[in-house]
C-alpha cells in the first residue's frame, strides 16, 4: 500500500554543469515491495531506504512545455534494484512502465500533458534511431502510475551486441511534457541525503548493498535518470542532484534516480549463444 506524506520544505535545485533550474519538494513514501505480480521480471535503479518503514523521496516539478526527462535500462544489468533478475537472453518483451508522480496531472485545461516514448539507447542514455513506441497523451494521479505498452514491444533490436544475447538490450524510457509550466507533474526520485543524515538503513531491494554517493562509488559508472531538455538538447542527460547536496560537483551525497520501473516478459532465448545467466547471477550472491 503506497503512503505519501508531503514535507513543508521546497528547494531550488541547480545543475552543477549547466544552469537549468527546477524545484524539488520532500516526500516520504511507503512501498509494498511484495505487491508486484505482473510480468516475469522488472528493473529499476532507485534505492529504497526505510527509516524504519518509510523511504525518503524528492519530487521534481516546474517543467517547461517540451522538456524531456527519462531513465534508461539495460536488461540483465545486475547493478539494478530488482525482484526477479531479467535474463538478457530471454527477457526481451516490454509490457509496462511504472512511474511515481507526487502531485498528479489532473488534466485541467490541458495542464501537464505527458507523452512517453521508448528508444534504443547507447551507454550514456541517449536515444538511438527512431522511437519504438509512443503513448497517447497521459494524465496521472498522485502515487504510482502505470503506462501499459499495448501491444507489448520487442526490444531485441536494442541489444548491445546482436551476436551475443547476454549483452542485453538497452532501452530509454522518455517522457515529454506537453502542458504549460506548472506544479505538476512532480516526478519522484530517491532521496539519499536525508536518509543518511537520519541514520536510516541504506540498501536497495536486491541482495546488493546500496553504495553512495552515485555515480562515483557504485556498481555502475554512470547514472540512468536525467533531464534531456528540449528535443534531447542534453545528451548525455543532466543528472538530478540530491537537493541536500551543497557541493558544486555533488560529491557529498551524489545524484538521485527517478522512481521509474520497467516490466518485461521472458519468452525464450533470441540467439544461438547458450545462456549462462544462472552462473552469472551466482557471482553476485
Amino acid at each position: 500500500m503506497l503512503r505519501i506524506a508531503a514535507i513543508a520544505a521546497v528547494l531550488i535545485l541547480l545543475a552543477a554543469s549547466i544552469a537549468f533550474a527546477f524545484k524539488a519538494g520532500e516526500y516520504e513514501a511507503s512501498d509494498d515491495m511484495a505487491a508486484e505480480s505482473i510480468s516475469d521480471c522488472y528493473l529499476n535503479y532507485y534505492y529504497y531506504m526505510p527509516c524504519p518503514t518509510l523511504s525518503y523521496c524528492w519530487g521534481f516539478y516546474d517543467w517547461e512545455r517540451g522538456d524531456i526527462v527519462g531513465t534508461w535500462f539495460q536488461i540483465g544489468d545486475l547493478s539494478m534494484s530488482s525482484g526477479q533478475a531479467c535474463d538478457p537472453a530471454m527477457c526481451h518483451t516490454l509490457d509496462r512502465v511504472r512511474v511515481m508522480d507526487f502531485g498528479g496531472f489532473g488534466g485541467w485545461h490541458g495542464c501537464c500533458e505527458v507523452k512517453f516514448n521508448i528508444y534504443c539507447s547507447d551507454e550514456y542514455g541517449c536515444p538511438i534511431g527512431p522511437s519504438l513506441w509512443e503513448s497517447s497523451i497521459l494524465f496521472f494521479e498522485e502515487g504510482w502510475n502505470y503506462v501499459d505498452i499495448n501491444p507489448p514491444i520487442s526490444v531485441c533490436q536494442c541489444s548491445v551486441n546482436p551476436a551475443d544475447p547476454l549483452s542485453g538490450p538497452r532501452i530509454l524510457v522518455a517522457a515529454t511534457h506537453g502542458g504549460w509550466p506548472a506544479y505538476y507533474p512532480m516526478w519522484g526520485s530517491d532521496d539519499i541525503g536525508r536518509a543518511l543524515e537520519r541514520g536510516c538503513e541504506f540498501h536497495d531491494e536486491s541482495c546488493l548493498p546500496g553504495l553512495y554517493p552515485r555515480p562515483y562509488n557504485s556498481y555502475y559508472p554512470t547514472m540512468h535518470s536525467g533531464f534531456y531538455g528540449q528535443n534531447f538538447k542534453y545528451c548525455p542527460p543532466l543528472w538530478f542532484k540530491d537537493s541536500r547536496d551543497t557541493t558544486p560537483d555533488a560529491n557529498e551525497y551524489g545524484y538521485v534516480e527517478l522512481l521509474w520501473r520497467i516490466y518485461m516478459t521472458c519468452s525464450g532465448p533470441s540467439g544461438t549463444v547458450p545462456t549462462t545467466w544462472g552462473n552469472i547471477k551466482s557471482m553476485y550472491r
